[in-house]
């Protein structure tokens, strides 16, 4: 099998940044890379989520529960696998993902409060996508850690890809998006994920070379790639 490296983190993190330059210098280093990036808003399997991030289904994150939504991104993410990557998997290539399931687990545990409900609720996502669905599990995922008032600016900065010019439901909500960032934590210490400090120390975001250079490190460590 290949190997499956996620890069995960909020919106203006530069996700889709490190991606490809992760992809140019695994690709300098010999290796098959293959980036690919979720929700795949190209796909006719990405038109419910279109919906969901709209507010066609409730105009507030919490108006959709969180297996129904993890439900829509699953499906996507399904399709993408069976008609694009698993070849590339397959064959023992290296696939870069700019966000993956791990976007579910930080997006949709957030509308519980109760831990023992995150809990349940993580547990079931895994059985879910990983196993009645057949995704690969990720072999390292990295978070590019930026704080919430640096990506609040960052966003309010660039062009949505969904809902227009005022952002998708989850953007417009400030607490959803504070409850995201702080669950972090939460998921780091549950999964092992690599965390990547994308700002300095006046929370000025650090340069795309210097953040490339701990992601390599990060990957370096988790030893992913030793045996391709």
């Amino acid at each position: 099998m290949g190997r499956l490296i996620t890069i995960e983190g909020g919106d203006g993190s530069g996700k889709a940044t490190q991606t490809q330059l992760l992809a140019e210098t695994l690709q300098a280093r010999g290796y098959k890379v293959h980036t690919i990036s979720f929700p795949n808003y190209d796909s006719p399997a990405c038109g419910p989520i279109k919906m969901y991030l709209a507010g066609d289904f409730g105009k507030h994150p919490n108006d959709v529960n969180p297996y129904a939504a993890s439900s829509l991104y699953a499906v996507d993410r399904f399709a993408s696998y069976r008609t694009t990557w698993k070849e590339w998997y397959d064959a023992g290539h290296v696939i870069i993902a700019d966000r993956y399931t791990t976007s579910n687990m930080v997006h949709q545990m957030v509308k519980y409060e109760e831990a023992s409900e995150r809990i349940r609720f993580l547990d079931w996502l895994e059985d879910f996508e990983f196993c009645k669905f057949g995704l690969p599990r990720p072999d390292v995922v990295c978070l590019l850690d930026v704080p919430l008032v640096v990506t609040e600016a960052l966003m309010a900065k660039r062009h949505h890809k969904t809902g227009g010019t005022t952002g998708d439901i989850h953007e417009q909500d400030h607490a959803y998006l504070k409850a995201v960032h702080a669950s972090y934590d939460e998921l780091v210490a549950r999964y092992g994920w690599k965390r990547i400090a994308c700002t300095d120390s006046h929370q000025s975001m650090r340069s795309k070379e210097a953040i490339h250079e701990d992601l390599m490190i990060a990957i370096q460590e988790s030893h992913v790639l030793d045996r391709l």
